[in-house]
């Protein structure tokens, strides 16, 4: 099933016709929160009928201003972003949120799917890259792989203590880093990163196994935001950026962490 149509078919025609507010399809099934922000209207009511048939409430952003301020007022539990919107494109919604703390799932779907694109995406921390036209069941999965690794990260995390190295300390349940007492500011995605090289101490993780850990997936043709990430993480936690003690490169590999 691929496309606007497949999608749409599903949906009844009552659908379309709606207020734009929170939607239910069975709220004693609720599992979790998603906004859609999509201009296309009869794609998008396919998609948010056949999500609430999953039991999940969705809510409709038809461009990107109206989006952002969605997410800004009521966090969902994933948002899904398409990149060409009236007003503000994906790109500077996801930008804006991220900068601003927004650390839920961003399932990007797009009809665009160059690589440039996707790197683009998953710099500025999307969770996963979806191309139209798209298959339901595909997209679906998706949804419930993130909203997946989202609760079961936050069980984790509640369960992890203190990680400290050198002058870094990490608290895993709160999402914070200091460094020498000061708040270091970090992505969601390169936060994500840190625990999974954490999680790993002393062993060669390779760029694939982060990808799939941390962004969800297998796409050898994005490697490097991996490495985009580590800079990141390198830049604002060690004390010589160019000569790492504690996030080792392993060449044509991937990376090792090392608390000393």
């Amino acid at each position: 099933m691929a496309g606007t149509a497949a999608v749409a078919a599903r949906r009844p025609a009552a659908v379309a016709t709606e207020g734009r507010g929170w939607y239910v399809a069975d709220r004693s099934q609720r599992q979790a929160r998603i906004l859609l922000v999509e201009d296309n209207e009869d794609l998008a009511a396919g998609i948010r009928y056949n999500l609430e048939l999953e039991g999940y409430e969705v809510r409709w952003a038809e461009d990107g201003p109206t989006g952002l301020d969605a997410a800004r007022r009521d966090p969902p539990d994933l948002l899904i972003l398409d990149i060409m919107l009236p007003g503000m494109d994906g790109f500077q919604v996801l930008q804006s949120l991220r900068e601003e703390g927004f650390d839920r799932p961003v399932l990007i779907l797009t009809a665009r799917g160059e690589e440039s694109d996707k790197v683009r995406g998953f710099r500025l921390d999307a969770d996963q890259y979806v191309t139209k036209p798209f298959g339901l069941l595909e997209l679906l999965e998706r949804v419930r792989a993130l909203l997946r690794r989202r609760s079961r990260a936050a069980e984790e995390g509640g369960r992890e203590t203190l990680v400290r190295f050198g002058e870094v300390v990490v608290d895993a349940a709160a999402r914070t880093v200091t460094k020498g007492g000061r708040d270091v500011s970090l992505t969601p995605r390169a936060f994500d990163l840190l625990l999974a090289l954490l999680a790993h101490e002393g062993r060669v993780v390779t760029r694939q196994q982060l990808l799939r850990d941390v962004w969800g997936h297998l796409a050898a043709v994005v490697t490097r935001t991996v490495d985009s990430h580590v800079s990141e993480l390198r830049q604002k936690l060690e004390d010589d950026p160019a000569e790492p003690r504690h996030i080792h490169t392993v060449w044509k590999v991937g990376y090792r962490f090392e608390r000393e």
